[in-house]
């Protein structure tokens, strides 16, 4: 391959008495830089030469665009008489909101984010009714940007208040009974062209009464003094109480304060930020929280407001399967659970503690695709509403019947995807240091164990994040091919609870990078693939999986997909919200933590004179979580150092950031992109 010319500089580093030189440094200066605008524009002209070039291209691009062209719509979201759904008709960018006043109601459309921009790169990526129905918050975000401006519009007349909202990020809206307002985090403004690299720090929990300008909002809560506090506002649904959960970073524990809506005379009520608690609801006058102290597993307990842990009773027990979270419908607790990294969905009475299981579809998981919670239930209402979806099921809402149990699909179920010709199964696989790892395995049935068969292994293992059964139209595609798909629960997310997080984090993210190895050698050893036919994925912490492999064990994948991956351990830190990740990761300006983070950080261990496997690197210019220099710096370092012809390739997506928002059109493009890629190097045939 004839890359692009990548400069290098003389930049080394002193880390507690180790050189590091970052010859790529220049890098990471914005993408809308002249300097670094050019490198992108040769490395997006070198891609799209060679995966344009593809022979399968021209019919995957067909077969993908009848996949993600299937209507869809999001699980009803009820306030007061008034349900709000999303819905796509097929052939938009983005789903519109609607307005239903019952849950099959047609509806009538309330806002179209398809009409904000043409390219359909303007997302509303976030809706919070008022508890009467009557007003809605919701956030719009440009380019696939963190930061998001909040507006309000009165749902009766479909026109939007005066009100504007800026500055806002990583924040819903929280409103008080009344529909008076709504709290929202505010950070403070970026300087000037450095919205995507600055650090986000110090936000500021304010208050926002509609009618009223931004610059009259109540600061309510702010911690200047403790930059690295995260705040995740609460109301109570009777308004008598605001929680405040306070959290370093993306840290398991939390401190949580009680107070009144007014903001005033906060009560600390967990101060020591070891455990994690959730607020779930009132009953009577107790609050309960589900939390993972003393119950790694996780349990409710209810709590008095001005009492501390010693007093609380437990409300519901820690079980063998991870209690992943808690709704209060009247009388009882909805009550979601995770065994073997699906979904379970159990029915509790706060008074008798009698149990009821209802039943949902094997290998399948509840999902949102909209930020909010995965059951939405009003809190004194006979109906709840969510959304399954399986690696051959197609997401569907469902409505669940509280007086009689039914649970009913709101959508056709019938998929026309012939997936009756496909199975999911899930086995088990012995890591390096003797730990079972989960593996699903989704494939055409009767697959004959001959070690020839091309296959993805996906994985992220990391901050606390299951991965769970879901639909997506990539993979589809995949299995329609031949292919086989491999999903692996790693140490390091969530699917067994506090310790399986605790396990892949810090100083043991290596068995992280261990349990996915396992993984690989496992399809191989079980007849299912070889190394000439196998290809890792991963995104985000992912893609920081994906990379770390890659370097550790080459010779062991014949193809890498890393997207918008976290490259280079060193420096992570240092832009938007990477400080908050120094919980999972650790920090390279820690002199005990840095031997960690050099070890295995993809960037700093690519080795010259390397025969790497064919990689596709894929980020985006707008990406202000991950920053896409992470991705810059690595594919330049990739291409320097490789040895062997598998090609190694950089495509970045313009006005695109690290996922949230993005139009259907790119996601097209990039799953054409990635499958057209797997299908010449893995040599599939279309």
């Amino acid at each position: 391959m004839d890359y692009p010319h990548t400069r290098t500089t003389p930049q080394r580093d002193d880390y507690h008495g180790t050189p590091i030189d970052d010859p790529y440094r220049w890098l990471e200066q914005s993408a809308d830089t002249p300097e670094v605008s050019a490198w992108i524009a040769a490395q997006n002209l070198l891609s799209d030469r060679y995966l344009g070039a593809i022979p399968q291209r021209q019919a995957l691009e067909a077969r993908l665009t009848e996949l993600w062209h299937r209507p869809s719509a999001q699980a009803p979201l009820k306030r007061g008489q008034r349900y709000f759904q999303f819905r796509n008709d097929g052939g938009q960018n983005q789903a519109a909101l609607y307005l239903l006043a019952h849950p099959t109601d047609p509806g009538h459309l309330l806002i179209d984010p398809n009409l904000f921009s043409p390219d359909g790169t303007v997302a509303l990526v976030a809706i919070d009714p008022s508890p009467s129905g009557r007003y809605l918050a919701y956030a719009v975000s440009e380019g696939g940007s963190d930061w998001r401006s909040w507006r309000i519009r009165d749902v009766a007349s479909g026109e939007d208040l005066p009100d504007r909202l800026e500055r806002s990020k990583f924040s819903v809206a929280t409103w008080l009974p009344d529909d008076d307002g709504f709290y929202y985090l505010r950070y403070p403004e970026p300087r000037a062209g450095k919205a995507l690299l600055e650090e986000s720090r110090i936000p500021s929990l304010m208050f926002h009464r509609l009618g009223t300008d931004q610059a009259s909002d109540r600061l309510i809560y702010t911690r200047p003094d403790d930059p690295s506090l995260l705040i995740d506002p609460a109301v109570s649904h009777d308004g008598s109480y605001l929680l405040l959960s306070l959290r370093r970073g993306s840290s398991s524990g939390v401190s949580v304060l009680v107070g009144r809506p007014a903001g005033d005379a906060f009560v600390t009520l967990v101060d020591d930020f070891d455990a994690n608690y959730t607020f779930v609801g009132l009953a009577g006058d107790r609050l309960l929280l589900r939390t993972d102290a003393g119950a790694p597993n996780g349990r409710v307990v209810a709590a008095r407001p001005t009492e501390k842990g010693a007093t609380w009773t437990t409300v519901v027990a820690e079980s063998e399967n991870l209690l992943e979270d808690a709704w209060p419908v009247d009388d009882e607790l909805l009550l979601l659970y995770q065994h073997h990294a699906q979904h379970h969905l159990v029915r509790q009475n706060l008074d008798s503690g009698g149990r009821s299981v209802i039943a949902l579809p094997p290998y399948s998981s509840l999902v949102d695709q909209t930020g909010s919670s995965l059951i939405k239930a009003e809190r004194y209402d006979d109906e709840a509403f969510f959304l399954i979806s399986g690696f051959l099921q197609p997401s569907t809402p469902y409505r669940l019947d509280l007086k009689d149990g039914a649970l009913t699909p709101l959508t056709a179920t019938a998929n026309g995807l012939e997936t009756d010709s496909y199975q999911t199964r899930q086995l088990f696989v012995t890591s390096k240091d003797g730990t079972a790892v989960p593996l699903f395995l989704v494939h055409r049935k009767g697959l004959e164990l001959d070690g020839s068969h091309p296959t993805l292994l996906y994985g992220y293992g990391g901050f606390n994040a299951s991965q769970m059964p879901s639909f997506q139209p990539g993979r589809q595609a995949w299995l329609e091919l031949g292919g086989v798909l491999a999903i692996a629960n790693l140490r390091g997310g969530g699917e067994y609870g506090r310790s399986w997080h605790d396990a892949g984090r810090l100083g043991n993210k290596q068995n992280v990078f261990d349990d996915f190895i396992a993984c690989a050698e496992h399809l191989i050893a079980a007849g299912i693939t070889n190394s000439a036919k196998l290809a890792i994925q991963g995104h985000s912490n992912g893609g920081l999986l994906v990379g770390a492999c890659l370097t550790q064990r080459p010779e062991l994948f014949a193809a890498a997909l890393p997207t918008v991956g976290v490259m280079d351990m060193l420096r992570f830190h240092h832009f938007t919200i990477g400080w908050a990740w120094v919980s999972d990761y650790g920090s390279a300006d820690d002199p005990d933590q840095f031997p960690w983070l050099v070890a295995y950080s993809p960037l700093h261990n690519v080795r010259p004179g390397t025969a790497y496997p064919a990689t596709l690197v894929t980020t985006g210019d707008h990406d202000d979580r991950v920053v896409p220099a992470h991705s810059f710096k690595f594919a330049a370092a990739l291409q320097a150092a490789q040895t062997a012809d598998a090609p190694i390739l950089l495509k970045v997506e313009t006005r695109a950031g690290h996922g949230s928002g993005k139009p259907t059109t790119m996601k097209i493009d990039e799953d054409v992109d990635i499958y057209a890629f797997l299908c010449t190097v893995l040599e599939v045939r279309a």
